[in-house]
């Protein structure tokens, strides 16, 4: 599987020559297209169980979130590649908009100095178990996320399923999980996130996106019994 990248497949140096492997799981398009040529290959995305994500607003007093405020959420470790400061920073510029932060790490003082500074009254930083994230992504407007690139990001599909729309960078990769629906744009720009986080906000909470079926669990399981079907047969 390449839920954490695809270099032990594509790599020939160091203990990535001996890879091998009977038979190869890509959780995204790009790393199919390095891979099918060499290893027997599939496409097949991650899961989720959409019943746990939908539902009702969650109560937001249980977070300690504003009521009749605008909230983004975003789910994120607190480390470089994720950007959680840049998200800051875009949400600072929208006025009277709260973020709330869910993930912990090495970065957690500088995160808190940061929206201390830029988003006084603003924000809130959580760690919580994954049982209570459903209500969490429930108590949110808008679901945002900072990375330049993920192999496959979870919590696309968890937003996805809550109806929450998703500001994120655009990349081709995304798209094929969220779609053209969703208000993406270059995060790099900090004018193109300002005007996508205006987009998703006048937007707010609905319905779970209508692609999420796509990744219920039971189409996921029956995609990986028939590869692995297809293996018994080379």
């Amino acid at each position: 599987m390449t839920q954490n990248g695809d270099w032990p497949a594509t790599a020939n140096r160091f203990e990535y020559r001996l890879f091998g492997c009977d038979g190869l799981v890509c959780t995204n398009p790009d790393f199919f297209e390095h891979n099918r040529l060499r290893w027997p290959s599939a496409l097949i995305p991650n899961g989720i169980d959409p019943a746990r994500f939908g539902g009702q607003d969650a109560d937001r007093g249980e977070f300690g979130l504003p009521q009749g405020r605008p909230v983004v959420l975003m789910v994120s470790a607190l480390i470089e590649t994720k950007r959680v400061s840049d998200g800051i920073r875009a949400v600072a510029r929208q006025p009277g908009v709260h973020l709330v932060v869910a993930g912990d790490g090495p970065l957690r003082d500088e995160i808190d100095a940061l929206a201390a500074d830029v988003l006084p009254g603003r924000f809130t930083r959580l760690s919580l178990p994954a049982a209570q994230m459903p209500l969490l992504y429930r108590a949110a407007d808008v679901f945002l996320h900072m990375s330049l690139l993920e192999s496959f990001g979870n919590v696309f599909l968890e937003a996805m399923a809550s109806g929450l729309p998703v500001v994120a960078h655009d990349a081709a990769r995304l798209r094929w999980i969220v779609g053209d629906d969703e208000p993406l744009c270059d995060t790099e720009d900090a004018d193109a996130l300002e005007r996508a986080l205006v987009r998703a906000l006048a937007r707010g909470r609905g319905a779970a996106s209508a692609r999420i079926d796509r990744f219920a669990w039971p189409g996921i399981a029956a995609e990986y019994r028939r590869f692995l079907v297809s293996l018994e047969a080379l």
